[in-house]
Protein backbone atom coordinates (compact mmCIF):
# COMPACT_ATOMS: atom_id res chain seq x y z
CA UNK A 1 0.00 0.00 0.00
CA UNK A 2 1.43 3.41 -0.75
CA UNK A 3 2.18 5.87 1.61
CA UNK A 4 -0.05 9.34 2.18
CA UNK A 5 1.24 11.91 2.81
CA UNK A 6 -0.46 14.60 4.71
CA UNK A 7 1.66 17.78 4.79
CA UNK A 8 3.87 18.66 2.22
CA UNK A 9 7.05 19.79 1.87
CA UNK A 10 6.01 23.38 0.52
CA UNK A 11 3.00 23.38 3.65
CA UNK A 12 5.69 22.64 6.53
CA UNK A 13 8.45 25.04 4.82
CA UNK A 14 5.25 28.11 4.87
CA UNK A 15 4.51 27.21 8.41
CA UNK A 16 8.48 27.35 9.34
CA UNK A 17 8.73 30.61 7.13
CA UNK A 18 5.38 31.99 9.54
CA UNK A 19 6.79 31.04 12.57
CA UNK A 20 10.69 31.80 12.40
CA UNK A 21 11.27 36.03 12.75
CA UNK A 22 12.96 36.72 9.47
CA UNK A 23 16.53 39.35 8.95
CA UNK A 24 16.49 41.30 5.16
CA UNK A 25 19.65 40.86 3.71
CA UNK A 26 19.68 44.32 3.77
CA UNK A 27 19.63 44.39 7.88
CA UNK A 28 21.75 41.02 7.75
CA UNK A 29 24.67 43.02 5.95
CA UNK A 30 24.42 45.84 8.41
CA UNK A 31 25.39 42.72 11.44
CA UNK A 32 27.36 40.79 9.37
CA UNK A 33 30.44 41.80 11.12
CA UNK A 34 28.67 42.48 14.50
CA UNK A 35 30.48 40.50 17.01
CA UNK A 36 26.23 40.19 18.53
CA UNK A 37 25.74 37.92 15.37
CA UNK A 38 26.53 34.38 14.30
CA UNK A 39 25.76 33.25 10.63
CA UNK A 40 24.79 29.67 10.56
CA UNK A 41 25.27 28.19 7.13
CA UNK A 42 23.13 25.11 6.76
CA UNK A 43 24.07 23.80 3.40
CA UNK A 44 25.74 20.79 2.81
CA UNK A 45 29.57 20.60 2.35
CA UNK A 46 29.64 20.63 -1.46
CA UNK A 47 27.37 23.66 -1.51
CA UNK A 48 29.40 25.99 0.43
CA UNK A 49 32.73 24.44 -1.33
CA UNK A 50 30.72 25.40 -5.06
CA UNK A 51 29.71 29.04 -4.09
CA UNK A 52 31.35 30.26 -0.94
CA UNK A 53 30.41 31.40 2.64
CA UNK A 54 29.12 34.46 3.72
CA UNK A 55 31.91 35.57 5.71
CA UNK A 56 32.79 34.76 9.29
CA UNK A 57 30.16 32.07 8.93
CA UNK A 58 29.85 29.03 11.15
CA UNK A 59 29.18 25.70 8.65
CA UNK A 60 26.68 23.30 10.04
CA UNK A 61 24.90 21.42 7.26
CA UNK A 62 20.74 20.40 8.19
CA UNK A 63 21.52 17.08 9.34
CA UNK A 64 24.12 18.12 11.88
CA UNK A 65 22.78 20.86 13.02
CA UNK A 66 21.16 19.06 15.87
CA UNK A 67 24.18 18.17 17.14
CA UNK A 68 26.08 20.72 16.85
CA UNK A 69 23.58 23.03 19.04
CA UNK A 70 23.33 20.17 21.89
CA UNK A 71 25.94 20.71 24.18
CA UNK A 72 26.21 17.43 25.15
CA UNK A 73 27.04 15.97 21.77
CA UNK A 74 30.22 14.92 20.99
CA UNK A 75 29.87 17.06 17.62
CA UNK A 76 28.94 20.11 19.45
CA UNK A 77 30.13 23.41 18.29
CA UNK A 78 31.36 26.26 21.06
CA UNK A 79 29.73 28.71 18.69
CA UNK A 80 26.15 27.44 19.59
CA UNK A 81 26.70 28.10 23.19
CA UNK A 82 27.60 31.90 22.98
CA UNK A 83 24.62 35.15 23.77
CA UNK A 84 24.24 36.17 20.66
CA UNK A 85 21.85 36.09 17.80
CA UNK A 86 22.07 33.63 15.49
CA UNK A 87 21.14 33.87 11.67
CA UNK A 88 20.54 30.95 9.76
CA UNK A 89 20.70 30.69 6.01
CA UNK A 90 20.73 27.94 3.23
CA UNK A 91 20.50 28.84 -0.39
CA UNK A 92 17.13 30.23 -0.70
CA UNK A 93 15.46 29.99 3.02
CA UNK A 94 13.78 26.79 3.12
CA UNK A 95 16.01 24.62 4.81
CA UNK A 96 17.06 27.66 7.31
CA UNK A 97 13.44 28.03 8.13
CA UNK A 98 12.87 24.46 9.37
CA UNK A 99 16.49 24.32 10.80
CA UNK A 100 15.78 27.43 12.77
CA UNK A 101 12.48 26.35 14.12
CA UNK A 102 13.94 23.47 15.45
CA UNK A 103 16.52 24.74 16.91
CA UNK A 104 13.97 27.61 18.31
CA UNK A 105 12.63 24.56 20.04
CA UNK A 106 15.64 22.96 21.36
CA UNK A 107 16.13 26.28 22.86
CA UNK A 108 18.82 28.61 20.97
CA UNK A 109 17.79 31.64 20.85
CA UNK A 110 17.42 34.25 19.18
CA UNK A 111 17.83 32.76 16.31
CA UNK A 112 16.14 34.56 12.84
CA UNK A 113 16.12 33.42 9.17
CA UNK A 114 17.92 35.14 6.22
CA UNK A 115 14.93 35.96 4.22
CA UNK A 116 15.87 34.23 0.35
CA UNK A 117 19.82 32.92 1.73
CA UNK A 118 22.82 32.85 -0.20
CA UNK A 119 20.92 33.50 -3.79
CA UNK A 120 19.35 37.14 -2.08
CA UNK A 121 22.47 37.65 -0.88
CA UNK A 122 24.38 37.21 -3.75
CA UNK A 123 22.27 39.55 -6.05
CA UNK A 124 22.63 42.47 -3.04
CA UNK A 125 26.23 42.54 -3.77
CA UNK A 126 27.34 40.30 -0.44
CA UNK A 127 30.28 38.83 -0.95
CA UNK A 128 30.85 35.13 -0.11
CA UNK A 129 34.30 33.67 0.80
CA UNK A 130 35.45 30.02 -0.31
CA UNK A 131 37.67 28.24 2.38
Amino acid sequence: MAQTITKGSKEIVKAALAAVPAISVEEAMQVVHSPDYVFVDLRDGTEQAKTGMIPGAVASSRGMMEFHIDPESSAHKPEFNEDKTYVFYCASGGRSALAAQVALDMGLKPVVNLSGGVAAWKKAGGTLTRA
